[in-house]
């Protein structure tokens, strides 16, 4: 009989790890959503779905299981969350920047790696990427998805800067002192409306701990 555990509640639904014959998923459940945000909810979860199927298995990336009726399911990665991990390693950011590229070859950008907790450390020390409820699919990868693809690297690159700077390259820097207009953008415009809805009603908190690096 399958056991699961929650790890994270919100308005947008209920994550849960599920252990079933001894083989743990996650499984991301919109139903359970605030009413007003139920729609959005399950839109992000077909999002998430139609990107991990576009995605197939790459090592350090989860891989869709399944998606009936709404509720999402995909593969476990088990690590810690970056912001606790504390990467220090050059061979972590290098495989992470490889990971990034892998996502942008097959036509993704994460739009989310901002997040501290969507990056995890895996036990053997590797990187993996969670969480692509935000992410952008373009068969075409025209203007926006080019952008949206160089705000991947620039988050990468400040993560990079905090954990090991004196591995940054030259090149490296230039992009993080170059935010792109999407990005000045977003800060003037967007930001402001995504903290208030993300922060004020659907009560998450400034930063998330271990216990979400699965969302």
């Amino acid at each position: 009989m399958p056991t699961s555990r929650v790890l994270k509640k919100d308005g947008l639904g209920t994550i849960s790890v599920v252990l079933r014959d001894g083989i743990a998923t996650v499984v991301r459940d919109p139903r359970s959503a605030r009413r007003v945000a139920r729609w959005i909810a399950h839109r992000l979860a077909a999002r998430e779905a139609d990107a991990l199927r576009a995605l197939g298995r790459i090592d350090g990336l989860p891989y869709l299981i399944a998606f009936d009726r709404g509720v999402l399911q995909r593969s476990f990665i088990a690590g810690e969350p970056m912001h606790t991990a504390n990467p220090r390693s050059r061979e972590y950011f290098a495989r992470a920047l490889k990971l990034v590229i892998a996502l942008h070859r097959r036509g993704i950008a994460h739009n989310d790696l901002a997040k501290e907790p969507n990056w995890l450390c895996m036990p053997d020390g590797r990187p993996a990427i969670v969480d692509f409820q935000l992410a952008l699919i373009s068969k075409h990868r025209g203007k926006v998805f080019r952008a949206l693809a160089r705000e991947d690297l620039r988050h990468l690159l400040k993560h990079k800067q905090t954990y090991l700077p004196s591995g940054l390259t030259a090149r490296q820097r230039a992009l993080l002192a170059s935010p792109s207009p999407l990005a000045r953008i977003w800060r003037a415009l967007v930001k402001p409306v995504y903290l208030l809805v993300t922060r004020r009603l659907l009560g998450w908190p400034e930063r998330m701990g271990p216990a979400e690096r699965q969302r």
